[in-house]
């Protein structure tokens, strides 16, 4: 397919979702597959995209101060650990079971999302015991989000925004916050994966120009015309779609 053709459906994926707080490659990977790339070339790839959706996001949400800082720098130093590491480990562990579970973790989270009612935001607690919680919470689950997100190819914004909506957040701060930290995750599992040498730098270069546009363009919807339950009940979809990609390219 046409590279033009290509950027063009990313720019709209990266519309819908740089408004969840997600970079997209779990969508992304399985598209490139699908549309005849080398699926060596759809992970890198997708993780690059991945990071400059969520980043391109990030800088809205950061300047409209929607980003918290204090609870995404534990999730961030951690997973920018962990990402390579799971790149690295795909070289010896069978990724299908660790699907399995992926796509029924992704199909109980959406229905979380989708039938259950959007919790009111806690008050931030200035707690110090509260604080160092949340920051081992952080850095444990950062860890282990960054690890998976290298090993499956994907930034970890899918388990990102549940843990922090569980955690008390309004789905939207939330979702902002996500972002901040799925573009470092991103980054850094694709620099894991460079070892491999498989890159196509002119669908890097289309793709990557319509991905920051779309995350500008999502972003911007998200803020200002997006209520949160409508935010919400759009990601729980989301989780379903990509739990059904899932176990369709299993069986």
């Amino acid at each position: 397919m046409d590279v033009i053709i290509i950027a063009v459906i990313i720019f709209f994926l990266a519309v819908i979702f740089s408004m969840l707080g997600l970079g997209g490659s779990l969508v992304y990977v399985p598209l490139f597959y699908w549309l005849g790339i080398d699926i060596l070339i759809a992970i890198p790839t997708a993780l690059l995209l991945n990071g400059i959706t969520a980043s391109s996001a990030a800088i809205t949400y950061y300047r409209k101060k929607m980003v918290d800082l204090q609870v995404a720098a534990p999730f961030v130093v951690t997973s920018i650990i962990g990402a390579p590491l799971g790149a690295y480990f795909t070289k010896f562990i069978s990724t299908d079971i660790l699907l399995w579970i992926l796509s029924i973790v992704l199909i109980f989270a959406g229905a979380r999302m989708l039938f259950f009612g959007n919790k009111k935001a806690k008050n931030v607690s200035t707690n110090a015991t509260d604080k160092k919680t949340k920051s081992i919470i952080g850095i444990v689950l950062g860890f282990m989000i960054g690890f998976f997100a290298g090993l499956l190819g994907l930034g970890g914004g899918v388990f990102i925004v549940p843990i922090l909506i569980a955690l008390g957040f309004e789905t939207k701060r939330a979702s902002a916050t996500s972002a901040f930290i799925v573009l470092f995750s991103s980054f850094s599992g694709f620099f894991g994966h460079l070892t491999t040498g498989h890159l196509d730098m002119t669908l890097m270069a289309y793709t990557a120009i319509a991905a920051f546009a779309g995350g500008q363009v999502g972003s911007h919807l998200m803020h200002s015309k997006m209520k949160s339950e409508t935010i919400k009940q759009m990601f729980g979809v989301v989780l379903w779609i990509m739990a059904i990609k899932i176990v369709y390219g299993l069986i």
